[in-house]
């Protein structure tokens, strides 16, 4: 393909009522794509691929939900638009929650079930390194796809603690061998946050999955 608007990278909303915004925006930026923050239901007709970034579960719900975004988040999953889901994202598209606040709602889509908190609260934080399927290796820019190594910052984590059968299991977390990163079709998640570190590969994985599906 020449130069022109073929050469464009996907545009990729981040969910912008609460949270990480600004650090998925600049990892998005760094592997070619064109983030845009979404706030509004509207918004989301422009977007090639969402992402629902780390944050704190119960406010982003309770924001989406004010700002009428719930119903149309959910019919764009749906419809198949590609979502990644970062730690509070990860709730966000899990079909059932355990130890959610009552009457909290997801937007649902991957067929699996998550323990919000479950690594523990602040102060529990901490970083661990995970085999990590679907991205090359640290060293190599167009390695192998079955893994690599991948350093994961866990802040008030849940984890997965059941999946259906159309869920992929990409990464577990050494210590507890809970799941930590899974995917279902056009849906990514993972339960620590892959856009507070320097490491783009799980950026990379997911533009690279809404080009494939664009």
């Amino acid at each position: 393909m020449g130069q022109g608007p073929q050469t464009a990278g996907p545009v990729i909303g981040v969910l912008g009522l609460q949270g990480d915004v600004a650090e998925h925006a600049r990892a998005l930026s760094a592997v070619g794509a064109r983030p845009v923050t979404v706030r509004r239901a509207e918004e989301l007709d422009g977007i090639d691929g969402l992402i629902v970034p780390g944050g704190e579960s119960t406010t982003m719900w309770k924001l989406a939900v004010i700002f009428d975004l719930m119903e149309p988040l959910r019919k764009r999953v749906g419809a198949g638009m590609c979502v990644f889901g970062s730690c509070a994202g990860m709730i966000m598209l899990a079909d059932r929650l355990l130890d959610g606040v009552p009457g909290q709602e997801t937007v649902g889509g991957i067929d699996m079930t998550v323990r919000r908190n479950a690594f523990g609260r602040q102060v529990d934080s901490f970083e661990a390194d995970i085999s990590l399927a679907g991205i090359a290796g640290a060293a190599e820019q167009g390695g192998p796809e079955q893994g690599g190594l991948f350093r994961a910052v866990f802040i008030r984590a849940p984890w997965v603690e059941q999946t259906g059968g159309q869920v992929e299991i990409l990464g577990t977390e050494p210590a507890t061998g809970r799941i930590v990163a899974v995917q279902q079709g056009p849906l990514l998640a993972t339960s620590f946050h892959p856009e507070l570190t320097g490491d783009v590969r799980v950026h990379r994985l997911f533009v690279d999955m809404v080009r494939d599906r664009t």
